[in-house]
């Protein structure tokens, strides 16, 4: 049987609609065009239901057949959520006082979706975090209510099964999959002591070693926190509002990891600057982070925090992995140009390089071969339209809203896991009437005078290429002389210190370390092939090395260099010092 056409939802100052995906790409007539402005729409998690409210009701269609299974009149709803199985549908609206009822009336609603009754109503002034958390298969609900998160078991509203107090817990996100399930709490310092992030498991919360995992940090004024598909970690981005050393206008931000069986990290990112975007792949084996002063890198690591591969530079911000896992677009939107860089995420090679300049949304179709750009108000509010992508760079369906109306809102239909398998990655650009999105290469200008003159490089900043940072197996990673001395020293060591066939660990690390190098477990690396242990350190000390003989390299064949690359050159030998010093320490 083949997979259903995935519908894309579009949201207007002009009304609702829907249209189905590729191949056609044409209007839905199952669903009658609401031609009313809606504040909101949604699909339920498998997609079998979707819910609109236009300011005079609240709708719930059945997708597949145009029914209308619920009608609810709520004309002043502003939020709507399915339940993960959807037998529950949550409705928000704005808590408002009235002369009636000094306390106002209750504005988060919890409805039946098989018999259309209030299951519970409750107070929720803030509409950050107004819905209720579920667990995948509903048997475990979530509110923060007044610093205190509370349990309810089976959708039974009316009594709370179990509760979480910490001082002051602001955030918590609980974990996706099956029973048994987690959740991740944060607390924000005060009074000199540092923010905290735990994991606990559903129910057990009582005693001071109830913890899974903990892990406390400075410098947090708000968090994100982001568990992988397989609920065994969780990625913490922890942000300030203002950077103190006024080095950047986003404040400052660091990286955590956390895993269930108590291990914990802060992700070293070798470039500073703000960290714009964290993703886990749906593997949950590796995540990528988009960071630094841009021009931005993006870097993949694996669940030791080890970088995997990295992409470079560019003008990008934001990351986003297929739904099967397979592809990877690093991006760079909104006060950017457009780029999208397409990667074959397994083998690390780039597919198309398309561009989608003033697009501020972007969405993966759940068959992992398509994407939609769109430009929404308030954003833009000029140019307003989407795109429909193959992930090869072409275009295959267009759409302009007209002058006098505004589009809000894009959406596609989800589907269960399994619906669209992962297919095998094609590197040709899949053919289109509108052509092909491939950026051509602008020509800066020149005056007449140097025309006829060698060109001279005109970029603000060095761009760096991408790179592997595996080991190759088998191989060796290439070392400088004084880097091999420092290495076969260390080897010895550790064949001494070691019994023989012993693997090497972190123990004989520590006993083989320079006392001005970091005892911390993720600051070394076993690999395969003769160097049974290359040590970061080492490694950041030939990469510094290797790069300046790039460096030297281009200065040699008459190229101006900026003045920070002049300066690194000059650190050359205070970097051969270090080792040096390194081989004579050992």
């Amino acid at each position: 049987m083949a997979p259903p056409t995935p519908v894309l939802a579009v949201r207007a100052s002009n009304g609702t609609s829907m249209i189905y995906g590729p191949p056609d790409c044409v209007e839905n007539t199952v669903f009658k065009r609401d031609g009313r402005a809606s504040k909101f729409v949604t699909f339920s998690r498998d997609g079998s239901l979707f819910a609109w409210c236009n300011g005079d009701k609240v709708s719930v269609l059945n997708v597949a057949d145009g029914t209308v299974l619920q009608s609810l009149d709520l004309p002043k709803t502003a939020c709507l959520e399915f339940s993960p199985k959807s037998s529950i549908l949550a409705t928000w609206q704005p808590y408002s006082k009235t002369q009636e009822s000094a306390q106002g009336d209750p504005n988060l609603h919890l409805w039946d979706l098989q018999t259309g009754k209030c299951l519970k109503s409750f107070y929720q002034k803030k509409m950050q975090g107004w819905c209720p958390t579920w667990s995948d298969d509903e048997s475990i609900a979530v509110r923060n209510v007044n610093n205190e998160l509370h349990f309810f078991e089976n959708n039974k509203f009316d009594t709370i099964a179990n509760k979480l107090h910490l001082q002051k817990v602001t955030e918590f996100v609980l974990s996706p999959g099956a029973q048994p399930s987690k959740v991740a709490v944060y607390v924000p310092g005060s009074k000199g002591a540092p923010s905290f992030v735990r994991l606990y498991q559903y129910p057990n919360f009582a005693g001071p070693t109830s913890a899974l995992a903990n892990k406390s940090f400075f410098k947090s004024d708000k968090v994100t926190m982001l568990w992988n598909k397989k609920a065994s970690a969780v990625l913490v981005t922890a942000s300030t509002e203002v950077d103190k050393t006024g080095a950047s206008y986003y404040g400052e931000q660091t990286l955590h990891y956390l895993a269930v069986n108590g291990e914990s990290a802060v992700v070293q990112l070798p470039k500073s600057g703000p960290i714009y975007d964290v993703v886990w792949s749906p593997g949950s084996a590796e995540f990528c982070v988009v960071y630094g002063f841009m021009p931005a890198k993006a870097t993949v690591f694996n669940l030791k925090c080890d970088p995997v591969f990295d992409f470079g530079t560019g003008p990008r911000n934001a990351a986003y992995y297929s739904p099967q896992g397979h592809i990877l677009v690093l991006a760079g939107f909104g006060n950017l140009r457009g780029q999208m860089e397409v990667w074959d995420a397994k083998r690390y090679k780039q597919i198309s390089k398309p561009q989608a300049p003033d697009s501020t949304f972007f969405s993966w179709c759940p068959d992992g071969e398509h994407i939609v750009t769109a430009t929404c108000a308030p954003r833009l509010r000029v140019g307003n339209g989407y795109k429909i992508w193959h992930y090869t760079g072409t275009v295959l369906h267009k759409s302009d809203v007209p002058a006098d109306a505004e589009l809000w809102e894009v959406l596609w239909q989800p589907c269960a896991e399994g619906v669209f398998p992962e297919k095998p990655i094609r590197y040709q650009a899949a053919p289109s009437e509108l052509g092909s999105a491939e950026p051509k290469p602008a020509q800066a200008y020149r005056p007449p005078a140097l025309r006829n003159r060698p060109a001279a490089s005109s970029k603000l900043h060095e761009e760096e290429p991408p790179q592997n940072m595996k080991q190759p197996a088998g191989g060796e990673r290439p070392l400088s002389r004084a880097g091999g001395k420092v290495l076969l020293r260390l080897h010895r060591r550790v064949s001494l210190a070691e019994p023989a066939g012993a693997d090497v660990s972190f123990s004989a690390w520590h006993r083989t370390s320079s006392p001005a190098c970091t005892t911390d477990r993720t600051a070394f690396r076993v690999v395969t092939g003769s160097h049974p242990l290359i040590p970061v350190w080492l490694l950041g000390l030939e990469l510094k090395i290797k790069a300046i003989e790039q460096l030297k390299e281009q200065q040699a064949t008459g190229k101006q260099l900026e003045k920070n690359q002049i300066e690194k050159i000059q650190k050359e030998s205070q970097l051969l010092q270090e080792l040096e010093d390194l081989e004579l320490g050992l």
